[in-house]
């Protein structure tokens, strides 16, 4: 009976062994996670210090003898915030590095597009750099976001404004894509919920940085809030133009999309009074706390540039997959990646948000913060 114990035991680990081996993108001493991101596009303000701060994370755990024995090395391709470009990288990461799972893909459109080449696989696609609720369309078991969606930070946002200053005109200025029509149906769905008026919107190529005439045509329209859904210079030259028209009673509101510090440190208050509705608080306004405060200088002494709050949302998502990959064991599948991934509820102190997953729910925190540009950074007014 000893030695039919034994051989029981011995064939039970051939086949995970066995299991792990035929998984895409595992080896016995190596897993490949990759990522199409923004390096040079209009939104590399964002995908930029994102890998940095995943890379970061990836390193400590590589030091520390990686995960369950195996290094996580991490392929990243460029899209550009162009979706030819972006399928090109899915392409490659699939096919020729046959990563395991994604993570941190920036871009709604490049996201969607790439999910008809990830689900047939079964590839967890993981923390994507956008907050569109497409990113948990159906087939959900295999996607997993951080924090809330731009609909739900539009519907917070605005309902704030309305609140706290009587507004009652709202529009919206949105590249016309997923992630633009997401933000501008938002801002229709809750102006006609709270019964204000949905009074004019525009549309914007994602390189157009004259805005002259589209701002002359919402401040016709009387317009009180104006939500964007652009990219993040384009934010930024939308705000200081309307400064320099004398249009200054209406507020503008960004998603977790124009939430970076390079946006409020802009010389000269250009952006001060603007809004932005997001999934966390930001970095500066904690980094007199012993985690952010670390954060921020590990960052600078790796990077010799100042850390962002994109820089820290890489982190944080390498971490919940770091953890995720810990959690599932040695005998690494897909389908024990996605059982750990939704057995995951931990305080995140870095993000200061409470990260749960599980197999009814694949968003990890659900809060919307509400911050407002003064004296050169980003100001905490409401945690929903």
């Amino acid at each position: 009976m000893k030695h039919l114990t034994a051989a029981m035991a011995a064939g039970a680990i051939a086949l995970a062994t066995c299991a792990s081996a035929d998984t895409q993108g595992v080896s016995d001493d190596e897993v490949v996670i990759g990522s199409v991101n923004d390096l040079s596009g209009i939104f590399a303000a964002v995908g930029v210090p994102a890998v940095n701060g995943a890379n970061m994370r990836f390193e400590e755990a590589n030091a520390a003898g990686g995960v369950h024995g195996r290094n996580i090395r991490f392929v990243v391709e460029d899209n550009g915030y162009q979706i030819p470009r972006a399928m090109q990288g899915y392409n490659k990461l699939l096919n020729k590095d046959r990563v395991f799972a994604m993570l941190l893909s920036l871009g709604t459109p490049m996201n969607t597009a790439g999910f008809k080449l990830l689900d047939p696989k079964g590839i967890p696609n993981v923390g994507p750099l956008s907050a569109a609720r497409q990113m948990l369309q159906d087939p959900m078991d295999n996607k997993f976001v951080g924090f809330s969606s731009y609909w739900d930070q539009v519907q917070a946002g605005v309902t704030y404004l309305a609140g706290e200053f009587g507004s009652e005109e709202i529009c919206s200025m949105y590249i016309p894509s997923d992630f633009g029509k997401e933000i501008s149906d938002s801002a229709k769905d809750v102006a006609a919920t709270l019964g204000l008026a949905f009074s004019g919107e525009t549309t914007h190529k994602p390189d157009e940085l004259d805005f002259v005439g589209s701002l002359t045509k919402l401040k016709a329209a009387e317009c009180d809030v104006v939500v964007l859904a652009l990219g993040v210079r384009q934010g930024i030259t939308v705000v200081g133009t309307a400064k320099k028209l004398g249009w200054t009673d209406v507020k503008f509101l960004n998603t977790s999309a124009g939430f970076l510090e390079p946006v409020a440190m802009v010389p000269g208050g250009v952006t001060d009074g603007l809004f932005a509705s997001a999934g966390w608080v930001d970095l500066y306004s904690r980094a007199a706390d012993p985690v952010p405060g670390k954060f921020i200088a590990d960052y600078k002494a790796k990077y010799d540039q100042p850390a962002s709050g994109f820089a820290m949302l890489g982190y944080s998502a390498a971490d919940t997959l770091v953890r995720a990959l810990e959690a599932a064991g040695p005998d690494l599948t897909h389908e024990g990646f996605i059982a750990a991934m939704e057995s995951l509820d931990y305080m995140d102190e870095l993000t200061d948000a409470q990260i749960s997953y599980s197999a009814s729910d694949h968003q990890g925190a659900d809060e919307v913060v509400i911050s407002v540009v003064e004296n050169g950074g980003w100001k905490l007014v409401s945690r929903q």
